[in-house]
């Protein structure tokens, strides 16, 4: 454990000076939780009329389950928060994958991955150190976005409203689906990280992780599908089982005894 927190610090240490990796831990949260408060507030100028005018047909022909007991303008303003509240599971990828895609890749560039691997330390206990010092920061920034942004809204919006932010399906995307899918971003990104050897290149293809939540927020806000409990503990099984599949070739493809050789 101590060799854990040992990398942890030192990745920390090392990562931070990165003014990439600070712009996207301290920028992306600001914005993503400014974005639906300044919606919310110009929401709250339009009449009930305006609102329900911005869809096309009746609520239910949109909104599908969402406006149940609702009127028109509480239903608009609902199925726009959950449009944003999906954000929330992207920075739990973006702010990670920054950090570990340059976690392996940035050491081989600086040399300073060689004394590392000459330590007593095993692979397992390298990968968990990189692994958490990536994940830790994104989901704390992640939920403490959220809670300032359910703070805010709970002054903005009327109890309703607020009520179906709070659903307990919005509660497990965030602080479990959240934390899940960052594993399965840190994990990819490091295997890309150890078989790279640029890290802009490193950084590139890990943006890829991304893809799939952007499709799921552009599916929801287009109407295509709507996100349900069910799909939720869904997801967060399957993301159990590809975390650990993708732990395990992590460490199966950090080569340490190649890597500073193979990898050029």
């Amino acid at each position: 454990m101590d060799k854990i927190k040992t990398i942890i610090n030192k990745e920390w240490a090392e990562v931070f000076k990165n003014k990439l990796v600070l712009f996207s831990v301290a920028f992306l949260p600001l914005l993503l939780t400014a974005l639906p408060l300044i919606t919310i507030y110009s929401m709250q100028g339009l009449a009930p009329e305006e609102m329900a005018s911005t869809t096309q047909g009746t609520p239910d022909e949109f909104f599908g389950d969402v406006c149940i007991g609702l009127n028109e303008a509480d239903c608009t303003t609902v199925y726009m928060l959950n449009i944003f509240t999906l954000l929330f599971m992207i920075l739990p990828v973006m702010v990670p994958v920054t950090i570990a895609a340059y976690s392996i890749v940035g050491e081989k560039s600086t040399r300073s991955l060689e004394p590392l691997l000459a330590t007593p330390i095993t692979t397992l206990e390298l990968i968990l150190g990189k692994g958490i010092a990536a994940i830790l920061p994104a989901v704390v920034v992640t939920w403490l976005s959220f809670g300032i942004y359910l703070f805010a809204a709970r002054l903005m919006t009327n109890a309703t409203v607020f009520a179906r932010m709070i659903d307990p399906m919005w509660l497990l995307a965030v602080f479990l689906v959240g934390p899940l899918l960052a594993v399965l971003a840190v994990c990819a990104a490091m295997m890309i990280s150890s078989r790279v050897s640029d890290p802009r290149t490193a950084e590139q293809l890990s943006g890829a992780v991304m893809l799939p939540i952007i499709l799921v927020v552009m599916g929801q806000s287009f109407g295509l599908f709507l996100l349900s409990r069910e799909l939720v503990l869904v997801t967060a099984v399957v993301l159990i089982i590809l975390d650990a599949v993708l732990f395990y070739l992590t460490i199966k493809m950090f080569q340490r005894e190649t890597i500073l050789t193979r990898w050029k």
